[in-house]
């Protein structure tokens, strides 16, 4: 296996969501667990999630208290199997 295969660069996933409980993010880096990334929530009402994901392209979604949504600041989309979209994150 080349050593690119198996590089890997940190990441943060950010979404604004001032009312909500609890988010996390779910996607093929992490098995779309949706427990398997938790944000934290700052003052502002950002929640924020830091994970370290492989170099490549990557499918995801914020699960805001239990609702699967797309990244609304993520212009890169793709339909999935259950007809919504996921979004498109590209770790280089």
């Amino acid at each position: 296996m080349a050593k690119k295969d198996m590089e890997k660069k940190k990441v943060e996933f950010r979404i604004s969501a001032p009312d909500a409980n609890w988010v996390g993010v779910a996607g093929d880096f992490n098995g779309w667990k949706p427990d398997g990334l938790k944000a934290k929530r700052d003052k502002g009402g950002i929640w924020k999630a830091n994970a370290v994901v492989p170099v490549g392209k990557h499918e995801y979604k914020f699960v805001v208290d239990g609702e699967w949504v797309p990244d609304p600041s993520c212009p890169r989309k793709v339909v999935n199997t259950f007809g919504t979209e996921n979004s498109i994150i590209e770790v280089r």
